[in-house]
């Protein structure tokens, strides 16, 4: 296969798979998602593959989903066809990596918001660059933090900072994704890939295959989530929040540089939304 947004590079046992969309901060499309499904498909039946290493090309590591649509962007009616990977293509790609059998480092260089910070919960090692703006920014846009994010975040940082990040979708540095325990170790940008590929190396170079294989699910396992009833959770939740008025005025606010003025009642919708 040929892919269009990412690059696909496998180097002494070490793959390293490219957001190649540096015009547009790496930002997240279905046609990013479905390559990065093969990508993984292919690295698990390739024996050759001893590691993964995921990072941005540019200046960024991924901006979140691509806005180009505008107050359209979360409605996936406007854009579900026949020839996409389903609409929640952000959780049919997480799964795939919780299913992965290789190590999963990602060397987040640079800004990564939105999608561009829940998918990387589910790599098993976060490198992040010390300055980098990282925001779990979903609810500023009208819409919910996805991925499993509710329940991966809370086991890394607990719950308490795990609900400051996801109810305020602020902006945090680098840094502070560390002293939360969002990432493993943070860097100045132009360290945080080499780090990444080293430690890559020296899994390739030094730990069983087969073992490291056993030990991630076991890791994994050991959490407890269920990754595919969170994603049909989540799912039923996001078709509300996509098609709502306040996932197009929080769009819009963020591109007109205003205030948001919210229109969803509490009072009067969230029922529905939970059947």
């Amino acid at each position: 296969m040929d892919f269009e947004q990412i690059r696909y590079e496998l180097d002494a046992g070490i793959l390293t798979i490219t957001l190649d969309r540096p015009d547009r901060l790496n930002a997240w499309t279905p046609v990013m998602a479905r390559e990065l499904i093969e990508a993984f498909d292919r690295a698990d039946a390739d024996d050759d593959v001893r590691a993964i290493v995921i990072t941005g090309a540019g200046r960024a590591y991924c901006a979140g989903a691509d806005l180009a649509g505008g107050g359209e962007t979360f409605d996936w009616r406007e854009r579900q066809s026949g020839d996409e990977i389903p609409r929640d293509n952000g959780g049919v790609f997480t799964l795939r990596v919780f299913e992965s059998t290789k190590p999963v480092i990602a060397a987040i260089n640079g800004p990564a918001v939105g999608v561009g910070i829940t998918w990387p919960l589910q790599a098993d090692i976060r490198y992040v660059a010390t300055d980098a703006k990282l925001a779990f920014a979903m609810v500023r846009r009208g819409v919910i933090p996805e991925l499993a994010s509710s329940a991966l975040l809370p086991r890394l940082c607990g719950v308490s900072r795990a609900a400051e990040l996801l109810f305020s979708g602020r902006t945090f540095l680098g840094t502070e994704a560390v002293e939360y325990g969002v990432a493993t170790k943070a860097l100045p940008a132009a360290e945080v890939l080499p780090a990444a590929l080293e430690l890559a190396r020296d899994i390739a170079a030094n730990a069983a295959p087969l073992s490291v294989a056993a030990a991630k699910r076991l890791l994994w396992d050991g959490l407890g989530i269920d990754l595919a009833a969170m994603r049909r959770r989540e799912g039923a939740i996001l078709d509300h929040a996509y098609v709502h008025h306040d996932s197009k005025e929080g769009t819009a606010a963020f591109f007109e540089k205003r205030a948001p003025h919210w229109t969803g009642s509490v009072a009067n919708e969230f029922a529905d939304w939970l059947k």
